[in-house]
């Protein structure tokens, strides 16, 4: 996970790293896990697990990697998701976006609105079970949504500042 240590972070901070920790390890076919707050800024991230065991998916060509790396990117991609988006519901009056996914030949990608106006967003593989890794996301949106208060964002966009 690209999250600093726990110590010296609150418990809801913990816990919300907790959570998306147990979203990584748990769910099959997840790589990658970003929270990013509603201005774009990362909060909670984990690091790609990489290509899997023998016979699993090739690894994707290596290229050169942002500040934190894959983290980074799938933060921004979850971000310039998010807003075009809400962009789109805004010009066709449909109401606020609860949930979007891109499907690709290589991967998914799935980003879900949290309560505060933060969003979840999720790398998985193209053979996951989209309707498990939305599950486990609506469960994750549900736990999370009343912990990410101003005082837990501004300590988690601190963390990750501050992580090397």
């Amino acid at each position: 996970m690209t999250a600093p240590s726990t110590y010296g972070l609150s418990t809801q901070a913990r816990n919300l790293q907790w959570l998306l920790t147990d979203l990584v390890e748990e769910v099959p076919g997840v790589n990658s896990v970003a929270v990013v707050s509603s201005d774009g800024l990362l909060l909670l991230s984990s690091e790609p697990t990489g290509p899997a065991g023998p016979g699993g998916p090739a690894p994707a060509p290596q290229r050169p990697k942002g500040p934190r790396g894959a983290s980074a990117d799938l933060a921004t991609i979850v971000s310039g998701l998010g807003s075009l988006t809400t962009g789109a519901a805004a010009l066709m009056d449909g109401g606020s976006v609860k949930q979007t996914m891109v499907a690709m030949e290589h991967g998914s990608v799935f980003v879900m609105a949290i309560s505060d106006g933060s969003l979840l967003g999720v790398h998985a593989t193209p053979d996951c079970d989209m309707s498990v890794v939305a599950y486990h996301m609506a469960l994750f949106v549900g736990r999370a949504g009343h912990v990410l208060t101003p005082e837990v964002r501004s300590e988690l966009r601190q963390s990750m500042e501050n992580t090397p």
